[in-house]
């Protein structure tokens, strides 16, 4: 067979069409291009690195650091695809050391944009400046310079419009990039980490002893308060950090940041196992919250597998996993036991926690290093109403005739608004004992009482009535500077759900009303909570798909508690508004509600039918 003349359907691409489509691997979003200039910083051996961004780091990215600098050859060596300095063979790659080793980051982020460099070493007298505008060097010179290096990132994505407009707004922009910073500073405490915005301060977090000081920088007293410390050594393996109390397990998944090698990453197996070493302790649509640091043996994991670095794999992922969990399960234990809870972790709700570990932060050196209330918790006596409060207030019960729409997900029965409601008590003060109709029910007063709440909340949402009740003394709240971008973001739209915000300060917000419905609770645990609830919302199909976990958050912070004795008129109360629901059977977050045991089954039971 001939081969036909002329020109071939396969060509080689340009030169700087490929250092486009490599840039697209590498710098997805502003974002990105921070942790890879981040990554640089630490591996120079920087002590203090400043990140100063403007418009989310659309128009601006500027990283200075202190670190060992760059003399005029490598400055120019540096934006060369494939150049690195951390490796030499091709033997390195079986164990990496550093944070960044592909050689792709610098000359992809050129492409894309405008650079400027200015680069010292400590022991030139002189250093370099740089300037590239799409990869281009267009010009090179001699500048004085403080030892370090300071890279400046302008007009991102200039010359490739395609990427540019699938950016999202400069606030959620930013908050992608805070959490790139917070989540460097979670892994290396013994170095300052400044982060500026548009001129301003937003983080500050400077040199600690230790991680739970910086856990303490970052997600403040009351994460410490919810946590037991991890830590154990083994052959090949170390596994330290904070892991939730089962006790103060909520819904929401953040933080979980997980750390190999100090290298953030997500990782299904090390995930999987963690919850795996909860057990049944966690109930159904809560969730585990870590901070956990991961040490292998860097021959015996690969961090060349994603363009970003963003994965890893183990070449022992079963050991990885079953070490995990056994660690997760002898924490809990552990922690249990400290707390005067048995070791199956069915301790009283509201039980005293364990107090975290200190852990010390590790070196530079080679591997290994040294060195929403949930509906189990009892709420503290300052946020539950007092016995003579009505439950008209507590569980929300309004006037007038309620619809009978049911919800998602939700069953009925024959049994429905109307029927007869007799309490007959109340097991470990969670589950309530009634007839309803003909029927013997046992119910969870937790759950069931925010279904009743939550679907009260749809309702006034969907006429766009949900009212707000002033507090008395408005409530400060903190949140993570990425939460602080989402909330500022949405403060209009969950005023029209009845929660009055108002920002105070660059990271802090005042509670100033919340829905009518709901009570007293803890807020600004319930603030903590949505914030997670808003990062879905971009993702979201339509208005209705983002406001329902809202409302869910809403109605289970507000629900009366287990753990919690009632009255049997509360009881009562609480039994008729669900049946008034047309008793649904499951909460908003899935989990189950009641036990249904009808009169014919009762007399099958006993031998009479």
């Amino acid at each position: 067979m001939s081969v036909a003349s002329g020109v071939g359907k396969i060509q080689v691409l340009p030169g700087e069409v490929v250092s486009r489509i490599a840039a697209g691997e590498v710098v997805e979003r502003p974002a990105a291009v921070v942790k890879e200039l981040i990554d640089n910083s630490l591996d120079a051996g920087s002590t203090r690195i400043t990140i100063e961004v403007t418009d989310g780091g659309r128009r601006m990215i500027r990283v200075t650091d202190d670190g060992e600098g760059m003399g005029q050859a490598d400055a120019l060596l540096a934006f060369q695809r494939h150049a690195t300095s951390k490796l030499r063979s091709e033997e390195d790659l079986l164990g990496i050391r550093t944070l960044g080793f592909r050689g792709e980051a610098l000359p992809s982020i050129a492409s894309v944009s405008k650079v400027r460099m200015v680069t010292a070493c400590r022991h030139e007298p002189v250093g370099t400046r740089l300037l590239m505008t799409g990869g281009t060097i267009s010009k090179m010179e001699e500048a004085a310079a403080a030892p370090g290096t300071q890279i400046e990132v302008t007009d991102l994505f200039f010359n490739t419009p395609a990427r540019k407009k699938f950016l999202k707004a400069t606030t959620t922009e930013f908050s992608h990039l805070c959490q790139i910073v917070q989540q460097a500073a979670l892994a290396w405490p013994r170095t300052q980490f400044r982060l500026k915005h548009n001129g301003q301060d937003v983080l500050d977090y400077p040199p600690v002893a230790s991680l739970r000081d910086r856990v303490l920088q970052i997600y403040g007293p009351r994460f410490l308060k919810d946590i037991i410390g991890v830590r154990e050594e083994r052959p090949g393996f170390l596994l330290e950090g904070f892991t939730v109390n089962p006790v103060r397990a909520r819904a929401g998944r953040s933080p979980q940041d997980l750390f190999v090698n100090r290298r953030p990453v997500k990782n299904a197996t090390v995930s999987h196992a963690v919850s795996d070493g909860y057990g049944g302790h966690l109930s159904k649509g809560q969730h585990p919250v870590f901070v956990l640091f991961l040490a292998v043996d860097p021959d015996r994991v690969d961090v060349n597998v994603h363009p970003t670095k963003r994965e890893v794999r183990f070449a022992d992922q079963d050991m990885i996993h079953q070490s995990v969990r056994q660690v997760i399960r002898g924490a809990l234990r552990s922690g249990s036991e400290e707390s005067g809870m048995p070791s199956g972790l069915s301790g009283p709700p509201g039980s005293p926690d364990r107090a975290p570990a200190q852990l010390t932060a590790d070196g530079r050196g080679d591997w290994p290093p040294h060195g929403s209330t949930a509906a189990g918790e009892q709420a503290p006596d300052s946020m539950r109403p007092s016995a003579q409060q009505t439950m008209a207030h507590v569980l929300g019960r309004g006037d007038g005739p309620m619809a009978t729409t049911v919800g998602e997900n939700a069953q009925t029965y024959l049994v429905g608004p109307g029927c007869e409601v007799i309490p007959m008590g109340q097991i470990g003060r969670t589950f309530l004992v009634a007839q309803v109709g003909s029927e013997l029910h046992v119910i969870d007063q937790h759950t069931a009482h925010e279904r009743v709440l939550y679907e009260r909340l749809w309702r006034a949402w969907q006429a766009r009535g949900v009212q707000s009740q002033p507090l008395l003394i408005p409530e400060p709240v903190d949140v993570p500077p990425h939460g602080a971008t989402l909330l500022q973001q949405h403060l209009a739209d969950l005023a029209t759900l009845g929660l009055e915000l108002e920002l105070f300060g660059s990271n802090s917000f005042v509670i100033r009303a919340v829905p009518a419905l709901l009570g007293q609770f803890d807020y600004s645990t319930l603030v903590q909570d949505l914030v997670e609830d808003l990062a879905q919302w971009n993702a979201a199909s339509s208005l209705e798909t983002r406001v329902r976990p809202v409302l869910a958050s809403l109605a289970c912070h507000g629900a009366v508690r287990a753990g919690r004795a009632l009255e049997p008129s509360e009881s009562k109360r609480l039994i008729e508004d669900w049946v008034e629901e047309s008793l649904p059977m499951t909460c908003p977050h899935g989990r189950r509600i009641a036990l249904r045991l009808p009169a014919e089954e009762l007399a099958r039971i006993f031998g009479r039918a």
